[in-house]
């Protein structure tokens, strides 16, 4: 810590993709559009599962959850990312750079629970099918939902009240777009060494648990599908799992590569980009993901559209 400027700070500026300045405008715009696009498709799947009844089960109480926690996810990094685009740097004090890192981590934690329970949900419904409606209740979906919740909350709170209280020093610039906790730490004073052994504590844990979790409840979905006679029945219990396995691989894939591996300034670059990946892509892809590969949401989307259209007709084209 002693090469540092020890000139204390009170703001940080994100620096983003400087090799992309040239490109701005048109990065400004897109990345606009897509925010736009991640906050209408994951309320689309929220709308539609609260106005449909037949969707009021355990699998789509959490996926309202999900696309919540997606639309909150996209909400605490992509803006600051859009205004970077615009400016060439984007400035923020060291207090809204913690609650920015506070949130993300908070969501980020809460997408590997989500994603833990839905596989839960999966198992119950697909190895014990009789059984399911009694042991998965609406009850007791919303009891794990609201106590992932709360857990996430207090678990992260006390690491980011420890980080709150230490001083900053110059120089004040993170290698990022967005105030991620790690390149926060490395402008400490002092030496961090604990509280940075502390997140890579719970990232492992909250990753590899909710890991472990997945993988032993699709063991058996898949020890269970391949004991079904019939091949229609092996692919439809199979369909019902397809979107969230999809969601799972990309989604572990980037979070592992970024976070759970030694860190290195050569991989600074490559870290932002597979960043951009999973903060603004994931949240853009899981609602087509939910929606084009769910039976039961593609016909409840074709149904309400077909009464927006045909309510439509009656106003604007009256006989």
């Amino acid at each position: 810590m002693g090469k540092k400027n020890q000139s204390r700070v009170t703001e940080v500026i994100l620096l983003g993709f400087p090799i992309l300045q040239e490109f701005k405008a048109l990065l400004f715009v897109l990345f606009s559009i897509i925010y736009t696009l991640i906050i209408t498709g994951n309320a689309i799947i929220i709308y539609v599962v609260k106005r449909e009844r037949h969707l009021h089960k355990p699998m789509y109480y959490l996926l309202i959850n999900f696309s919540f926690m997606e639309i909150c996810y996209a909400s605490s990094t992509v803006p600051k990312m859009v205004a970077n685009f615009l400016r060439g740097h984007d400035s923020i004090s060291v207090g809204e750079c913690i609650t920015q890192g506070y949130f993300f981590f908070v969501m980020g934690a809460m997408e590997n629970h989500l994603l833990a329970l839905m596989a839960y949900d999966r198992y119950l419904a697909i190895c014990h099918p009789l059984r399911y409606p009694a042991i998965m209740t609406t009850r007791l979906c919303c009891m794990l939902a609201v106590g992932c919740w709360l857990a996430v909350l207090l678990y992260t709170i006390f690491p980011v009240i420890y980080i709150s209280r230490l001083s900053y020093c110059g120089p004040n610039e993170i290698n990022h777009f967005f105030c991620d906790m790690l390149p926060l730490l490395n402008l400490s004073c002092t030496d961090a060494t604990f509280i940075i052994q502390h997140f890579f504590l719970i990232t492992w844990t909250v990753v590899f648990s909710s890991i472990l979790l997945i993988l032993i409840s699709y063991v058996n979905i898949i020890w269970t599908i391949t004991k079904i006679s019939s091949a229609s029945g092996r692919q439809k219990a199979f369909s019902t799992c397809t979107s969230h396995i999809t969601v799972v691989a990309v989604y572990y894939g980037t979070v592992i590569f970024v976070y759970v591996r030694p860190t290195s300034t050569a991989s600074l670059e490559m870290d932002k980009v597979v960043a951009v990946f999973y903060v603004v892509f994931t949240p853009l892809f899981n609602p087509f993901i939910y929606s084009l590969r769910n039976k039961e949401v593609k016909d409840a989307l074709k149904k309400i559209f077909v009464k927006y259209f045909n309510f439509s007709s009656k106003v604007y084209c009256p006989q």
